[in-house]
């Protein structure tokens, strides 16, 4: 069977859209399928890093796509790499042969409308796996209004899109939800969260003990937030609480990762001086298990008009770790659901956003109690999430898409 796998990011890009859609391709490949992967050929954070435009790896076609790398500084800068990527996906993808199966992601924005499209015109299954939910996020984070021309084109077109699709892929019953809302037939749509990288990741008390040495963190108690920093996981009230703990200096803040916000919070501890707040970049897959490992607690950020909108998915790596972690986002939420599934308030606190008081309250609850053995409960909880769970359930899903269409 022929599979098409459509998206901005793919190995050996390290976000983790790249990092998901690379264990799915590999799994459908060791299940016989042809795969090939349409993606940018720049990184997806830093655009400076370049990849070969054709390459065949582990059995996968990789086809990239030339983008000017515009970077992420302003809005139109975004709106030309997203465009050059359209018209440059839509040349390769008429090129190639029918897809009997073309799984989309969500970057850039609307993507499955090309590859509904594509299926129109040649034939096949259509598979959106929503990592994120455009226009909405747009419209949630204030860059679009609600109600203007563009944001009633875009959700018509993306509306059109999914209603055509074969199956849908939500990460959680909040995403579900919003995609019927958009008048998405139930029987479509598959929900099951993004995996975590447990095949990769584990506690490592090696691992640990040398990542904390080499950034100077031996001693300390270690809040960390890794992963994107974008306006959908505000930090305001985080960095809020580091900058009211300053003079505890047991108690150090780690923030690892990328993005919009990135370069604010590196701002924010500059002009204050802030001798408690370390910035490091995305840790390459096998570094992962050291970086994470070096937490005391991890925090997880959920804005609250996002809700349905993106998805948590750092935490699962987090349970499966079995590190105590604070969710900071609203009730109602995918954070809130497994913090109250896992029913220990010493691995799994709960905050609500702007809250300052509260998440320095936990913090200090937390760093009082000191480093905890590794939960097995909350490992336990992980499993369900696992990649030798999740991943073979999707490629299950992808067949059946074929299959019915055929």
């Amino acid at each position: 069977m022929r599979i098409l796998l459509l998206n901005q990011c793919f190995h050996p890009d390290h976000v983790a859209t790249a990092q998901h859609l690379t264990d799915l391709a590999v799994a459908l490949s060791e299940a016989g399928h042809q795969v090939t992967a349409v993606a940018a050929s720049r990184g997806y954070d830093n655009p400076d890093i370049r990849y070969p435009v054709r390459e065949t790896w582990r059995g996968i076609d990789i086809r990239r796509i030339w983008t000017p790398g515009l970077g992420k500084k302003a809005k139109w800068r975004r709106l030309v790499d997203f465009g050059i990527f359209w018209a440059n996906a839509l040349r390769i993808l008429l090129l190639l042969p029918r897809q009997d199966v073309t799984v989309c992601l969500t970057s850039p924005p609307l993507i499955s409308t090309l590859g509904t499209v594509m299926a129109r015109l040649k034939g096949g299954a259509v598979v959106p796996w929503v990592m994120d939910l455009n226009p909405d996020e747009a419209v949630a984070a204030g860059w679009l209004k609600a109600g203007g021309f563009v944001e009633r084109t875009l959700t018509f077109i993306q509306n059109c899109s999914f209603r055509r699709a074969s199956r849908i892929i939500a990460l959680d019953r909040f995403m579900a939800d919003r995609l019927k809302a958009k008048g998405v037939r139930e029987e479509v749509i598959h929900t099951d969260a993004p995996w975590s990288h447990d095949q990769a990741v584990q506690y490592d008390v090696r691992a640990r003990d040398a990542f904390r040495a080499e950034h100077g963190l031996t001693g300390k108690f270690v809040v960390m937030y890794s992963g994107n920093h974008s306006p959908c996981h505000p930090l305001d009230a985080v960095l809020a609480a580091a900058a009211e703990m300053k003079s505890e200096e047991r108690l150090h803040f780690l923030f690892v990762g990328g993005g919009s916000e990135f370069k604010k919070v590196q701002a924010f501890a500059k002009e204050r001086a802030l001798k408690n707040i370390t910035c490091l970049p995305y840790q390459p897959m096998e570094k992962l298990s050291g970086s994470l490992s070096s937490a005391d607690l991890h925090l997880v950020v959920m804005g609250e008009p996002f809700v349905g909108i993106v998805h948590p998915c750092k935490i699962y790596n987090i349970l499966t770790l079995g590190i105590p972690f604070l969710f900071i986002g609203p009730d109602q939420s995918h954070g809130s659901d497994l913090a109250r599934r896992l029913n220990d308030p010493v691995h799994g606190r709960v905050a609500r956003n702007g809250d300052v008081s509260s998440i320095v309250r936990q913090i200090r609850e937390a760093m009082a109690l000191g480093t905890q053995p590794v939960n097995a409960a909350a490992r336990a909880l992980g499993t369900e999430f696992s990649h030798g769970v999740l991943c073979p359930r999707l490629v299950q899903v992808i067949e059946q898409a074929a299959a019915e269409r055929d």
